[in-house]
């Protein structure tokens, strides 16, 4: 096996806003991050993975970059920056940046020139286009609601944003545009950065004949993703960045990859490739969706769990390593997603860490999850604060498409802004994060629901966390070992083993609340079993005919 670092590690996500706030201005800071370094590493944790921070007018919360060189002035300075990476190698940490690279805001020094004249130095630098009969080039819609183009009334064209109107797409055509974006990311890794996040780097290449798109049925704008998602001339733009920037082989390059699963993943990070390590993907994300954004089914274990994730762990090696992770900043969390955060709080959160920390890739643990952070069920539309929340509501309520009511509902199940509320240390006000009012409104369940509460509790969500992160770091079979399912057609049981040169692990999870039996099949042969973590007090030590209890996961080590 290849060992690296970025394989082996324990992953941690943290959404810097909302993470811990040290100078009261109801904001995350880098500082506040430093503050919690050792809780970190309490927790297990060896490679933290920062959302954005360069400097940044917040439209869609750092991800519109105006400065690739400096931070967000509400989350410190460069010296803040230096701090924090010396105060996470002296605890043997790494640290991943998300990078902004498909496109900046509109307050970007090169926009701003870009948009100045048609033959300016920087108009190529992004996408323009006159318009067609006084409306935009074409029908795409926006990521985040509304036109993929704006009218810009200064030389009378259109430019392209994917996501927000004050987020612009960079023209990758342009060799300048290239050679700045590796110049900013050399500096960087001067600065002691272990690894990269790219944002949207799939959506690098456009096709620019810019057709009109498929309208499909109860949508305003044409479906625009194949003329901007994984056009095979990404591919030359990422194997440039590597060339150039990365080849010291110390770093980890992690692309987010929208439209990507375990089928094709291998396109950006087979060891052949030269391109990425890992992808985020987003096949966690719709499972137990219903058709409309309101309204929520029953999962199906087998075709939507089990198809995705095993999918991931049995590709061959030489299709490359993957990140297992449920929920990160563009998701909702994932006990009120995947589990039962009602009747079955504690236990449907064990349950789920267990698939995630004992399965082949790198676990990515979104900040909260350790302590089973919820969705925030009482939210009203004045409590949100993600923009696509506004333009949709433009686009569908105030259109008449949908009602408000059933809008607020849909906004329960599947907005942003579930995973983005603020960290809850204890239940203090402002659930420790802050002594001032915060950006986003804290979880009304926090005083229940907090970390403080957590350390003291043996049998809580936070302390199961540990003692499998332990459990993974002193066996590397549960890292590197194949991958072997078991009882695949079962509905309400997910089990497999790793198998190690020397040793093994059997894992068995009830994904429901029913009260299965579970069976071993007849050619697997267990010897040695011993029960090493679950989610119940047991001492069971069998493991063939185990009635499970709701939402139970049991961890054997044995030999096969």
């Amino acid at each position: 096996m290849n060992r690296a670092w970025w394989k082996e590690g324990i992953a941690y996500q943290i959404y810097v806003r909302s993470f811990k706030d040290t100078n009261a201005d109801g904001i995350g800071d880098l500082k506040g991050i430093i503050e919690k370094l050792d809780y970190l590493k309490y927790l297990g944790v060896n490679i933290i993975y920062l959302n954005p921070i360069n400097k940044s007018p917040n439209d869609d919360n750092g991800y519109d970059i105006s400065d690739y060189y400096d931070i967000m002035d509400e989350f410190g300075t460069i010296d803040d920056f230096k701090l924090l990476i010396e105060e996470m190698h002296k605890r043997d940490m790494k640290l991943i940046m998300d990078l902004v690279i498909n496109h900046t805001s509109d307050e970007h020094p090169w926009f701003v020139e870009s948009r100045k004249s048609k033959d300016n130095p920087y108009r190529d630098y992004y996408i323009w286009h006159p318009g067609k009969d006084g409306n935009p080039p074409n029908n795409w819609g926006s990521f985040f609601g509304g036109s993929a183009w704006e009218y810009d009334e200064q030389t009378g064209e259109y430019y392209l944003h994917l996501f927000s109107k004050k987020m612009p797409d960079l023209n990758w055509r342009n060799e300048n545009v290239r050679n700045e974006i590796i110049k900013m990311i050399q500096f960087w890794i001067d600065m002691g950065v272990d690894g990269f996040r790219f944002d949207a780097i799939n959506h690098l290449e456009k096709d620019f004949n810019f057709p009109d798109a498929e309208v499909k049925e109860g949508q305003i704008y044409g479906d625009f993703i194949k003329y901007v998602q994984n056009l095979p001339k990404v591919h030359d733009y990422i194997k440039e960045i590597r060339r150039r920037a990365f080849n010291t082989g110390h770093h980890v390059l992690i692309g987010e990859t929208g439209g990507i699963s375990y089928h094709n993943a291998y396109l950006y990070t087979g060891v052949d490739r030269e391109e990425l390590d890992m992808t985020f993907h987003f096949d966690m994300h719709s499972v137990g969706k219903g058709e409309k954004d309101w309204e929520r089914r029953k999962i199906d274990l087998v075709k939507e769990i089990k198809e995705k994730m095993s999918g991931w762990q049995m590709r061959d090696e030489k299709e490359g390593w993957c990140p297992i992770f449920f929920s990160n900043h563009d998701s909702t969390r994932t006990v009120s997603r995947l589990g039962n955060d009602e009747k079955y709080h504690r236990e449907s959160a064990k349950m789920l860490a267990t698939l995630q920390l004992t399965q082949k890739g790198t676990p990515f643990i979104y900040y909260g999850d350790e302590i089973g952070m919820t969705n925030a069920w009482d939210f009203e539309l004045e409590d949100y604060r993600d923009v696509a929340v506004f333009n949709k509501y433009r686009d569908f309520v105030e259109s008449g498409l949908v009602s408000h009511e059933n809008y607020i509902k849909g906004l329960h199940l599947t907005s942003r802004d579930n995973a983005r509320t603020p960290m809850q240390w204890d239940d203090s006000k402002n659930a420790g994060f802050s002594e001032a009012t915060p950006w986003i409104r804290v979880n009304s369940n926090y005083k229940d629901i907090n970390v403080k509460a957590q350390m003291q509790d043996e049998n809580s969500i936070l302390n199961y966390y540990r003692r499998l992160i332990e459990l993974r770091k002193n066996n590397l079979t549960l890292v590197y070992g194949d991958f072997i399912e078991i009882n695949r057609e079962h509905e309400e049981i997910y089990s497999y083993i790793r198998k190690g040169e020397d040793d093994a692990f059997l894992v068995i999870v009830n994904f429901f609340d029913g009260t299965p039996t579970f069976n071993l099949p007849e050619d697997v042969k267990i010897k040695e079993a011993e029960l090493v973590l679950s989610n119940y007090k047991c001492d069971d030590k069998n493991v063939d005919g185990i009635t499970l209890k709701p939402y139970e996961a049991r961890i054997y080590k044995c030999k096969l």
